[in-house]
């Protein structure tokens, strides 16, 4: 069931999740398509989420933007008092503007494995950092080496944030922590994505790999073929894991399998070596005094792909 409808605002509107945006000549989705994309949002009764350039808007949209509730998502850029997530592509930003911030970071794993160590002081100050990995279906063996390394060093960070009384949230770490069930991006499920050419899309990726790849516009509706399999309880592999704060990243999924529903090896091994991570940090935070109690203790397990195991569900 739908909930949510990302509007893109322009061509170059910041990336926030996985894609990258390859268009680089401005394009303001026009009003006529903005107003549309807003009375879909009302008369389905969903939240609406603007993702901004890196440029002001003229007057005129930010008067419509304001006729409906809704959350914007910005680039560093044009951070202001109204945005709601803030996204940096790559590690060159000011800590000092993004003080009880919600950020998405956007980094490869070369970056990250070479920056990660800035992380603890970004955390002591943002109200909540989501690092995005934009190469994740490229993990190397290489790769997931030094991410364990590097998911032991923000162990050891986030867990003397708590102990000096902060409570920093990292999705790598605390995510899986807090969860009792999945929560993924469903997109295509109860996320559809608006992009300035007045039609609809299974999420921006999509938008941006092939515009062609349509689901719909704002003035026919949607029309999601197959749109059970953007379901979890679509998904064989992904409805029996419990790495419950895994993305599970349609574009993904597609784009490494040709199948919305069935994730890469690269993406469950990621996920996976999150959620050993957060248990690891659940225990030790346990260790030292009551944390968390009304949570069970994340569970040992002896794999990184639940594919692996497969032949044991029944």
């Amino acid at each position: 069931m739908l909930q949510y409808l990302v509007i893109l605002l322009d061509d170059t509107s910041t990336s926030y999740c996985h894609y990258g945006v390859n268009k680089k000549e401005r394009k303001l989705i026009s009003l006529d398509h903005l107003r549309q994309g807003i009375r879909l949002g009302m008369v389905e009764n969903l939240m609406i989420q603007f993702v901004y350039p890196d440029y002001n808007l003229p007057q005129e949209y930010l008067d419509v933007i304001d006729t409906i509730d809704h959350s914007n998502i910005k680039p560093m850029a044009a951070l202001d008092n109204d945005t709601d997530i803030v996204t940096i592509d790559g590690w060159s930003y000011d800590a000092s503007k993004l003080k009880d911030a919600v950020v998405a970071l956007l980094t490869s794993w070369k970056q990250l494995n070479e920056n990660h160590g800035k992380l603890k002081d970004l955390l002591a100050v943002v109200q909540r950092l989501n690092v995005v990995i934009t190469d994740v279906e490229r993990m190397s063996d290489s790769d997931r080496e030094q991410y364990k390394v590097v998911l032991e060093t923000l162990c050891k960070d986030v867990e003397a944030l708590y102990v000096d009384g902060k409570s920093p949230q990292l999705n790598l770490l605390t995510d899986r922590m807090m969860l009792s069930a999945m929560n993924n991006c469903n997109a295509g499920d109860t996320t559809v994505t608006l992009a300035p050419n007045g039609k609809l899309y299974i999420c921006p990726a999509f938008y941006y790999e092939n515009e062609d790849d349509c689901v719909g516009d704002v003035v026919n509706g949607l029309d999601i073929k197959n749109k059970q399999l953007y379901r979890l309880d679509y998904a064989p592999i992904c409805r029996k894991c419990d790495a419950w704060q895994c993305r599970r990243c349609i574009w993904i999924n597609r784009k490494t399998t040709l199948e919305v529903n069935t994730p890469s090896h690269e993406q469950c091994v990621a996920a996976h070596l999150d959620r050993n991570a957060s248990r690891d940090l659940m225990l030790s935070l346990r260790s030292k005094g009551t944390f968390l109690p009304d949570k069970e203790e994340i569970k040992e397990i002896t794999y990184l792909d639940p594919f692996e195991i497969a032949t044991q569900w029944k």
